[in-house]
């Protein structure tokens, strides 16, 4: 099989970059400027390698010597060089000079060529003055850094937050999206629908594989949202564009995150600027689709940003049949839900999941539960905070997990609770510690996946089945993701629940057992 044909430059560029800064600086760079013009234009890969080498092998001192050179390379009357040196300005760190510099250079320039390549330059480094000069501008390559520049002043000057206590009164026609995990949907509408008995502010719509759906029926804020604990992300339903031809969906799809009623969503809930980060939902990173949606969306709306860099929004595009669908979804870190989280192990339950398992125990008063692989105490809090608990017992063959369990519930603040958590085999403190018929509730996620092998996790499985048949009280409970189909795996316990999740790569059962007699 033949090869393709070499690339010149790239062969010198890959030599050079395995060179020094000094031998760069002292051998290759005095060649490059004694060079005619024809022989610096083949060696203009030198650019390249000194932009790279130099910023991630370079001293502070280094940079500064290096960085005069390639501000000289600006005014070379070749094209290409001077198209190279902005393109390694920024690798080594540029400031207001180096903006002077090149919003001359655009002045002067006539070719739409260089004018990218300048936009892309100063996007990086540009401020206030590039703003000024480049926010009128129409051409492509300079109104996405218009917006680059804006979002990242945005950014420093008028930090973002999501608000949680302010009222949307628009709320005429707005679904609202419930996501989780494939298999918690059920789990996720009977929490909904028990909410919705004391919360007139919303209707449930539709349920479908990972997602509950409302629509808005009162004025609302996002912590009357955010009551409910079993979802993973919400989103709010901004529209669904149809369009056949690439340009006109573009079109459609950012008159759809630049409507009023997006804006309206944006301002009632954002404190600061008002920036988002695009997501194509199961269609990988589209760099050229985003920047193109991105930069008609600004010339739509200017005060809407997009920024990647720490976004207090996503807007989600989701394939939708033939079309797509569009939502705006709020980021909060941590989230207001689950903030007694102050550590996790490595391989932690995931928070609504722990919600769910909390809420398919169900309420009973003067619980006594106990989770024999405790990890960070996630389904221990989420069950105590329901109430009803009147001890705690959780154990964990880590010492650094029960540390941190110790932290999260008392982060926690579980009042009138005893706490009981320690480093052993659950086995030895069902015997030991527990005995028959002491506990009420065991809740559970197991060590299970990839994160953490286990030897022989069958009999792991089949160890815990029967140390909850002998440790619950008649009528206790066994609630736990269950990697195993096991059928009657204990006459003493009877299965009552059993729903397979997506546990992020596998399947697995969540189930429920009762321990008969009760």
């Amino acid at each position: 099989m033949k090869s393709g044909p070499k690339n010149p430059n790239k062969e010198l560029y890959n030599q050079l970059r395995r060179l020094s800064c000094e031998q760069l600086w002292v051998e290759e760079v005095p060649r490059f400027d004694q060079g005619t013009p024809a022989e610096r234009l083949a060696q203009v890969a030198l650019i390249r390698a000194v932009g790279v080498v130099f910023s991630e092998q370079g001293t502070k001192a280094q940079k500064e010597q290096i960085r005069p050179w390639l501000r000289g390379l600006l005014q070379d009357p070749e094209e290409k060089i001077r198209r190279y040196a902005m393109t390694a300005l920024p690798k080594i760190g540029a400031g207001a000079g180096e903006e002077t510099e090149l919003l001359a250079l655009l002045r002067q320039t006539t070719t739409e060529r260089e004018k990218k390549f300048l936009g892309q330059t100063l996007a990086k480094i540009g401020g206030e003055a590039t703003l000024e000069v480049v926010g009128s501008e129409e051409s492509g390559a300079l109104s996405q850094a218009a917006l680059k520049i804006k979002a990242g002043l945005a950014r420093s000057q008028s930090p973002s937050r999501i608000r949680l206590d302010h009222t949307l009164t628009s709320f005429q026609g707005l679904l609202i999206h419930l996501h989780g995990r494939r298999g918690l949907e059920q789990f996720m509408r009977a929490e909904v629908e028990k909410y919705l008995k004391r919360n007139t502010k919303f209707r449930l719509t539709d349920v479908r594989s990972g997602l509950v759906a409302l629509a808005a029926r009162a004025p609302f804020a996002l912590k009357d949202i955010y009551a409910l604990r079993c979802f993973g992300t919400v989103g709010f339903v901004l529209g669904t564009e149809n369009e056949p031809e690439e340009a006109d969906s573009l079109e459609a799809l950012a008159r759809i995150i630049a409507s009023p009623q997006a804006q309206k969503i944006f301002k009632t809930f954002t404190e600061g600027s008002l920036r988002y980060r695009l997501d194509f939902v199961a269609h990988g990173h589209q760099r050229g689709t985003v920047k193109a949606l991105a930069n008609r969306v600004f010339e739509l709306c200017p005060e809407i940003l997009n920024d990647p860099n720490e976004a207090p929004w996503t807007v989600a595009i989701h394939p939708r049949g033939r079309g797509r669908l569009v939502e705006l979804s709020p980021k909060l870190s941590p989230d207001p839900r689950f903030v007694y989280r102050q550590q996790d192990v490595p391989a932690a339950s995931h928070l609504p999941l722990a919600a769910c398992m909390a809420l398919l125990a169900g309420p009973k008063d003067g619980d006594v539960i106990w989770d024999p692989f405790c990890g960070s105490g996630i389904e221990l809090v989420e069950r105590s905070l329901k109430g009803g608990v009147s001890a705690v017992h959780g154990t964990d063959l880590s010492e650094m997990a029960i540390g941190i369990a110790e932290r999260n519930l008392a982060a926690a603040n579980l009042k009138g609770i005893t706490t009981r958590l320690v480093c052993s085999d659950f086995r030895d403190y069902a015997k030991e510690e527990l005995g028959a018929d002491s506990v009420d509730l065991i809740i559970s996620n197991p060590p299970l996946g990839k994160r953490v092998p286990v030897p022989n996790l069958r009999g792991l499985i089949y160890d815990l089945v029967d140390v909850a048949a002998m440790v619950l009280r008649p009528g206790g409970r066994l609630v736990f993701a269950n990697p195993l189909y096991l059928d009657n795996p204990n006459r003493a316990l009877r299965l009552e629940t059993r729903q397979v999740v997506d546990f992020g790569g596998f399947n697995c059962r969540l189930e429920k057992y009762v321990k008969v007699g009760g």
